[in-house]
């Protein structure tokens, strides 16, 4: 596994390796009316959205009674990876709408058609596409530019104090723009490999951002200032199920700033 990722990650010079939250796992309460975006970077982790961390979000807004509806920006892959080789595949293009749909099982809609009037919430899962496709990140780290569609929705929930969810990647988005943010994913310490993107929260403070330490069991971290929640999901190697409590508490709390 750590000999696949080095190969797909030659490209990526940057993605080589207030509050705590752990409540909700399971939570039988229901935010029902609650009208969440879901944004999506393609499919597959190495190019795309991380499909375990995609389903994970849906089962628990599922579980919580919310309205969901899928988002990606109709644009070109960075790349696309033979996740067999962990290597770029050559003289192959894909779209990033077209490789969310997948997720969606065809539900999905560009993300140029979001408008934050619709929606009491939205959560981005993790995934190199967010560092590839929804930025540059992967490539320029703090010097970054986010696509444009991604900046707008952004910003238009962060001004309407409407909540925003990110995990694993994604955070960097929040803290490259929204200035003086709080995020989490994970430790700033690889510590035997257990945490092989630390190097992604010393980016984040570059940014401007302050970056929380938090664990991948059961944890989120709110910014309660800002109403963005975060879970490191697998910026850490470990179990599914704790990728999948972690996803579990910034979801809930997702939820409960919505205040549906």
């Amino acid at each position: 596994m750590f000999a696949l990722r080095s190969l797909a990650f030659k490209s990526v010079p940057f993605l080589v390796k207030s509050q705590s939250v752990n409540s909700g796992l399971h939570t039988s309460a229901s935010w029902s009316g609650a009208k969440v975006a879901v944004i999506l970077s393609g499919c597959g982790v190495y190019d795309g959205t991380e499909i375990h961390e995609a389903s994970a979000i849906l089962v628990h807004l599922s579980r919580g009674g919310a309205e969901v509806q899928m988002y990606a920006p109709d644009v070109s892959q960075m790349h696309v990876i033979d996740h067999g080789k962990g290597a770029p595949a050559e003289n192959e293009s894909r779209n990033v709408l077209s490789e969310s749909a997948r997720i969606a099982r065809g539900n999905i809609t560009d993300l140029a058609k979001l408008s934050v009037s619709d929606h009491d919430a939205i959560i981005f899962p993790g995934g190199f596409g967010a560092a590839k496709n929804l930025s540059t990140f992967a490539v320029d780290g703090p010097d970054c530019k986010i696509n444009t569609d991604v900046e707008r929705v952004l910003k238009d929930f962060h001004k309407a104090g409407k909540p925003i969810g990110l995990c694993c990647i994604s955070p960097v988005l929040a803290a490259k723009l929204l200035p003086g943010v709080e995020v989490t994913v994970g430790h700033e310490e690889e510590k035997g490999g257990k945490w092989p993107y630390a190097a992604t929260a010393g980016a984040i403070k570059a940014l401007g951002a302050k970056h929380i330490i938090k664990d991948c069991r059961h944890e989120a971290h709110v910014d309660q200032k800002n109403k963005v929640v975060t879970s490191p999901a697998f910026m850490c190697e470990t179990q599914l199920h704790l990728i999948f409590d972690g996803i579990g508490a910034m979801v809930t709390n997702v939820l409960k700033l919505s205040g549906k």
